[in-house]
């Protein structure tokens, strides 16, 4: 591969870097084209892009990036996938469907500013909460006690309104 072709490619992977804030590292040894394109399809009906990449030109990428990747270097070796995406567990969440298989497997992730190396991370990174689910939740605690509020003054209205009632109907 000529240096004009690897540098244009480690150039397009900074970029992607720049643009996706999750990344997963996945091995992909062993799979076969059609295994290959089947995880394609479903990463593309996820919003997942995935590229199959050399480790040297994409250790080269972290190396040129602004963050700071040093901790993902152990896992460049073997066939070496990348999932990028904008939401940090759709991949997990992708991968975890193939776990019993064992291919594809985690190798490393970066997911919300952090690091995560070993596949025995998949569950955790899996249960991460994306930002629309996170102010979903925080939606729903912020009006749970008007709620409460709500119900037991109502509540409240028709006991006070049914006793009134029920002693004015009352014969002296």
């Amino acid at each position: 591969m000529k240096k004009e072709v690897k540098d244009t490619i480690i150039e397009s992977l900074g970029a992607k870097l720049k643009e996706y804030p999750h990344f997963y590292l996945v091995d992909v040894t062993g799979m076969n084209a059609e295994a290959t394109s089947k995880l394609r399809r479903k990463c593309f009906k996820n919003e997942i892009k995935m590229v199959v990449v050399k480790n040297s030109l994409l250790h080269k990428a972290f190396e040129a990036s602004d963050v700071d990747y040093s901790p993902l270097y152990e896992s460049l070796k073997g066939t070496t996938a990348v999932m990028f995406a904008q939401v940090a567990n759709k991949p997990a969440k992708l991968l975890k469907e193939y776990d019993k298989e064992d291919i594809p497997a985690l190798k490393a992730a970066y997911a919300e500013e952090c690091t995560y190396v070993g596949a025995d991370k998949l569950d955790e990174l899996s249960a991460l909460k994306s930002k629309n689910e996170l102010i979903a939740d925080v939606v729903a605690l912020l009006q749970s006690p008007a709620k409460n509020v709500i119900s037991a003054l109502q509540s409240g209205a028709n006991t006070i309104h049914g006793v009134l009632k029920t002693l004015g109907e009352r014969p002296e």
